[in-house]
Formats: C-alpha cells, sequence, structure tokens
C-alpha cells in the first residue's frame, strides 16, 4: 500500500522535463525491473541548486521518488544535496513497501551521478562523492538487507 503523498507525486509529479545545458545530468538504472532515472541540475556560480528536472521511465514508486528527490534538493547547495539519502526520500513519501525501497536508491544515486557530472564539467571534486553506478543492482541488495 502507499502514501499518500506517494500516490500524491505520482499522480501530480514535481519537475518533470529536462533543462537544456545543465549543470550537471545524472542516469541511472535498474536492470532487473528496468527503472531508468535521468536527474538534471541547474547549479549557479555559488554551488548552489537553483533548477532541477527529471525523467523517469518505470513504475509509480519510481516516479514518486524522483518527484520528492527534486523537491529535496531544489534551492540546496551541492554539499546539501549530497547529503539527500533513499532513506530521506523514504521518510518524505511517508514510507515506501519493502519491494519498492530500490526506487529510492535509484533517486538518491540520480542526484549522486549528476553531481558527478557536474564536477566533471567544472573540474572540480566534491567532498563525499563517490563515482555512482549506472545500475543499481549491486546497491540494491545492500539495501534490501536493511528493511
Amino acid at each position: 500500500m502507499y502514501s499518500e503523498k506517494v500516490m500524491d507525486h505520482f499522480n501530480h509529479p514535481r519537475n518533470v522535463g529536462e533543462i537544456e545545458n545543465a549543470s550537471g545530468v545524472g542516469t541511472v538504472g535498474n536492470a532487473k525491473c528496468g527503472d531508468i532515472m535521468r536527474m538534471y541540475l541547474d547549479i549557479d556560480d555559488e554551488g548552489r541548486i537553483q533548477d532541477v528536472k527529471f525523467k523517469t521511465f518505470g513504475c509509480g514508486a519510481a516516479v514518486a521518488t524522483s518527484s520528492m528527490a527534486t523537491e529535496l534538493v531544489k534551492g540546496k547547495t551541492v554539499q546539501e544535496a549530497l547529503a539527500v539519502t533513499n532513506k530521506a526520500v523514504m521518510e518524505a513519501l511517508d514510507g515506501l513497501p519493502p519491494v519498492k525501497v530500490h526506487c529510492s536508491l535509484l533517486a538518491e544515486e540520480a542526484i549522486h551521478a549528476a553531481l558527478w557530472d557536474y564536477a566533471e564539467k567544472n573540474g572540480i571534486t566534491i567532498e563525499g562523492l563517490e563515482r555512482p553506478v549506472s545500475d543499481i543492482g549491486e546497491k540494491e541488495e545492500e539495501v534490501e538487507e536493511e528493511y
């Protein structure tokens, strides 16, 4: 069963679309279920996320977690965005069924992938940012064990 917030973000997703000439673009997927999430960030000269958009091919939970993730990072600094975890996304949505926890991990990894792209384009290092994975399959197993 999905929470009202999950249903709201699925039925009325926020920040859908693309950003032309985005500061950073990250794409991640899950080979097991076929979900693909792409996140676009527009980051200003002070390192603050001015705009964020997403495109997701996947289930309702994948759309909802993408939408919520964009809401959580919009207006934040790069470091604040880096701190947004899959748990934070799930909590903001009032939870997800255990079989959909991987969708929140996709959202976290999409943010990290977009930040990685931004860092590479600008020749900078973002402290605490590790190279993102393109397929969350390996990380999904670790997260599922927690729930």
